[in-house]
């Protein structure tokens, strides 16, 4: 799917996920400094909170009239751990050796197992070692908590108990101001957001405008017309690359289509020369034969003599006229007049055009008055009467013959067909029927149908036909109507 959005489209979603991922990133690492942060700030309360309830402990131990041993602890700290606690702002437990407890700054401690004893592996893990410490995960009526262990000792550094910490983190501060930080980035990032994507339109823009250039020229790019170079004020290196080659191969397209029209010419010449010339020897074949027979048959004293040189002159002035026909087909296809535009009623011009036909089966309809249009008046006659004089020929065999010439309107082109009932167009030469040199006639070149197909793509318009065999041909012609 990536590969079908356009560049532009691509700049924006890259700057965006690019914003996203910075977010979700900083996001990322705002949480866990904040969670660094919080676990050591509370192992660092912690530890000061028991190091000050130890120094209290201590000193209580210290002014204490009961001997320091183990067993006396319960009664050493009978209304002290209530003070301390309460100085503190802590409560505290004191265990014996064995783990069981003593003393509780809790007067309504909860009495179990877990709270009553310490399990073994604590008082494994502590030994005898008096400066041993112990941080334990602990969870209490579905909340967390960290549980400190050390030991009580006497002036002589003797172990004679076990001090129990247990630290409820209070994070509800903590929380809030990391939600209200993530809120502070969210709003701050959606306005980075904002103007990430109107900087990736302008960027994108101003990097795909020069390729929308490029891109424009190119599908203008036609061999058959003159192109135009690429001339971007400051492209960057890549588009500047891109550019020289393009104008690069705009000069060799020129080369090589100068040198393909020169190639095209210089064969369509040769072939209507070869055309010419063989048509040509047609009528020239005939007259030198007559000339040669009427020489050796000649007889003065002949008394028919007269009848035979008018004759033999007859014959020789149709060959005559055969080549002067030749002549005029040929200068009519090669010297195009030059256009003289004008705005013409199509519908009026095209029915004079008809008229010039004396055949009484020649018919013309149009469901409108006026069609404008503008057309050069000669060559619009000469497109009708070359497409009437085809169909006259193609029905000349016909007992019934019938020829139509309408002019109409059709979505913006006047459309001007000739249809006939005549022999109409075998289906082997229907691809061939305008070449210049191509005819199905037994006489003649073959230009009309060429002409008339250069006449109406000069002006922007289109040729079409159906033909079926023994039923008839429809030749279409449409040029663009002018607004006016």
């Amino acid at each position: 799917m990536l590969k079908t959005i356009s560049l532009r489209s691509r700049i924006i979603i890259a700057m965006i996920f690019l914003v996203v991922i910075a977010f979700i990133l900083i996001a990322v690492v705002t949480i866990y400094q904040y969670s660094e942060q919080n676990r050591e700030y509370h192992a660092e309360r912690m530890e000061r909170k028991e190091e000050q309830i130890k120094q209290s402990i201590d000193l209580t131990l210290q002014k204490t009239t009961y001997p320091v041993t183990t067993e006396n602890l319960p009664y050493i700290f009978k209304d002290e751990i209530y003070e301390i606690a309460l100085v503190q702002n802590i409560n505290f437990n004191i265990y014996d050796l064995e783990g069981q407890l003593l003393k509780s700054s809790r007067p309504k401690f909860e009495v179990d197992s877990i709270s009553r004893c310490i399990e073994a592996e604590i008082l494994n893990e502590l030994g005898s070692n008096p400066s041993k410490r112990i941080v334990e995960q602990k969870t209490a009526a579905g909340f967390k908590y960290q549980a400190s262990y050390t030991f009580i000792t006497d002036n002589k550094f003797k172990p004679i108990g076990i001090l129990n910490l247990p630290y409820f983190e209070d994070s509800s501060f903590n929380d809030r101001e990391l939600k209200e930080i993530l809120m502070r980035l969210t709003w701050a990032y959606m306005l980075v957001l904002l103007l990430a994507i109107v900087m990736a339109y302008f960027i994108s823009l101003y990097i795909t405008r020069p390729l929308q250039t490029i891109s424009y020229r190119l599908n203008q790019t036609n061999i058959a017309k003159r192109n135009e170079k690429i001339i971007i004020k400051n492209p960057s290196e890549e588009i500047g690359k891109l550019i020289a080659s393009y104008n690069a191969m705009i000069d060799e397209l020129e080369v090589s289509a100068a040198k393909l029209a020169k190639g095209e010419r210089e064969q369509a010449w040769r072939e209507m020369a070869k055309q010419v010339a063989h048509e040509i020897k047609n009528p020239l074949t005939p007259m030198r034969l007559g000339v040669q027979s009427f020489e050796r048959k000649f007889d003065p004293k002949d008394p028919d003599i007269s009848e035979k040189v008018a004759e033999y002159s007859k014959t020789l002035i149709q060959q005559i006229d055969t080549l002067s026909n030749i002549a005029s087909a040929f200068s009519n296809f090669a010297q195009m007049p030059a256009q003289q535009n004008e705005t013409l009623n199509v519908v009026k011009i095209v029915k004079l055009a008809v008229d010039i036909f004396n055949e009484n089966y020649i018919e013309f309809s149009s469901e409108e008055e006026e069609i404008i249009s503008v057309l050069d008046r000669t060559q619009l006659i000469r497109v009708v009467t070359n497409l009437v004089k085809n169909a006259i020929q193609a029905v000349s065999l016909e007992e019934e013959p019938r020829v139509l010439v309408t002019v109409a309107r059709d979505n913006g082109w006047v459309s001007i067909q000739i249809s006939d009932n005549g022999i109409g167009i075998r289906p082997e030469v229907k691809d061939r029927i305008f070449e210049p040199k191509f005819t199905t006639k037994s006489s003649g070149m073959g230009l009309g149908l060429g002409m008339v197909k250069n006449i109406v793509e000069t002006f922007k318009g289109t040729i079409d036909f159906e033909s079926k065999p023994e039923k008839g041909t429809i030749f279409t012609v449409k040029f663009p109507i002018e607004p006016h």
